[in-house]
């Protein structure tokens, strides 16, 4: 089985997403021994964000790319390889500003490539990333998975949508929520590796 964890969190061993998915990650390790697990630490290995050079080589032919266009889908290229390989992805996501940071946002748009991990037909977007599982790991200081503060929550609903784009359509979500509220975030971490069924 080979795992791939997806960490866009820049707060290294403070980060809860980061805590949740190393936890998720040990309990499919120990499900199907023998695993493979990669670690790609999007704080690590940046992503530049999209820009004319990136897009011109997404929509050049690999064999008339230029030794420039080559450089610039590189990232991309060895983003969807990874996703490729991967039979189970854990991708840990703390929740900004109501969203996703950054890194996991410039990671999407260099996984999400039209001929590559979808393609357009006559019925619409067809997504090429089949036969996969993915466990969302997402952080957060309130609670917004329920409550008054649900509808502020563009963290699961987004990355729900925008894999689900790319055949990514068996997502199990996992929450630690209330990290930054006094008498839940003592406990907060506990309560969300108590939720895990895996």
């Amino acid at each position: 089985m080979n795992i791939l964890h997806i960490i866009s969190s820049p707060r290294g061993k403070d980060s809860f997403s980061i805590k949740l998915g190393n936890e998720i990650v040990t309990r499919l390790s120990a499900k199907y021994p023998g695993s493979n697990v990669k670690v790609h630490n999007l704080t690590e290995t940046h992503f530049p964000h999209l820009e004319e050079a990136h897009l011109h080589a997404f929509m050049t032919e690999p064999s008339k790319r230029t030794e420039a266009q080559a450089t610039a889908i590189k990232h991309s290229d060895e983003a969807i390889a990874e996703l490729q390989k991967a039979d189970i992805i854990v991708i840990g996501a703390p929740m900004y500003n109501f969203g996703i940071h950054s890194t996991l946002k410039a990671w999407l748009d260099h996984v999400m490539r039209a001929g590559v991990t979808f393609k357009y037909g006559a019925e619409g977007p067809e997504g090429l990333l089949i036969g996969k599982k993915v466990y969302l790991a997402i952080s957060s200081g309130g609670i917004y998975a329920e409550g008054p503060m649900r509808s502020f929550d563009f963290t699961e609903p987004y990355l729900t949508k925008a894999l689900n784009f790319i055949g990514l359509d068996d997502i199990t979500t996992y929450r630690v929520e209330g990290v930054a509220i006094p008498g839940i975030q003592e406990n907060a971490f506990e309560k969300a590796v108590d939720t895990l069924a895996i």
